[in-house]
C-alpha cells in the first residue's frame, strides 16, 4: 500500500491533535447520522456491540465504532492504546475516504491490496451493507455538519485524492 504525499501531509497536520479533541466531534457526527438515517445501525444486526476499528495508517490515530443503538460510539485513539477490537478495516486516509464518498468500489480496493479487512469479516460486510443502503452521499452529508468549512475541506480533499 502506497502512502501518498498528499497523504503524509494530512498525517504530519493532525499528529500534534490530541485524540481527546477529535472525539466529540466523532461522536456529534455519528449521533447525526444516528438520527438521520434511523436504522442505520440496526441492520447490522447482530455487530452491534461489536468494534469495528477504522484505521487510516497515514494518520497518527485510528477510529473505533460501536454501532450498538443503545450505547453509540465513535472514538479516536492513538493505535499503540488500541488492543480490543472484533474486526479492522485499514487503508490510507484517502482510500477509506473515497470509498465511504462512493468514488472508489470497496471491493476493488480490497482486491488490489490498498485496503486490508482483518477479524470478523462477516461483521465488515454487514456494516459495508448498512452503509450502502444509505440514500445520498454520506460523506457529503458528513462534511455538512461543519458548515461551509466542512465542505471546503471536502472539496480538497477530493482534489487531493483525484475524485469529483
Amino acid at each position: 500500500m502506497k502512502e501518498s504525499t498528499p497523504g503524509k501531509a494530512i498525517g504530519y497536520i493532525l499528529a500534534p491533535i490530541p485524540t481527546f479533541l477529535i472525539t466529540p466531534l466523532l461522536g456529534r457526527i455519528v449521533r447525526h447520522l444516528a438520527a438521520r438515517h434511523g436504522g442505520l445501525f440496526k441492520r447490522i444486526g447482530p455487530h452491534q456491540k461489536k468494534i469495528f476499528m477504522i484505521d487510516p495508517v497515514n494518520l497518527p490515530f485510528a477510529l473505533l465504532l460501536r454501532p450498538d443503538p443503545n450505547n453509540l460510539e465513535l472514538i479516536c485513539r492513538r493505535r499503540r492504546h488500541i488492543s480490543d477490537y472484533h474486526a479492522r478495516i485499514s487503508g490510507s486516509f484517502l482510500k477509506l475516504l473515497q470509498m465511504i464518498d462512493g468514488s472508489r468500489d470497496g471491493d476493488a480496493l480490497f482486491f488490489s491490496r490498498d485496503l486490508t479487512v482483518e477479524g470478523d469479516t462477516e461483521a465488515v460486510v454487514a456494516l459495508r451493507n448498512a452503509l450502502d443502503d444509505i440514500d445520498g452521499n454520506l460523506i457529503e452529508e458528513i462534511a455538512g455538519i461543519a458548515g461551509e468549512p466542512g465542505r471546503i475541506g471536502l472539496s480538497a480533499l477530493r482534489r487531493i485524492g483525484g475524485s469529483r
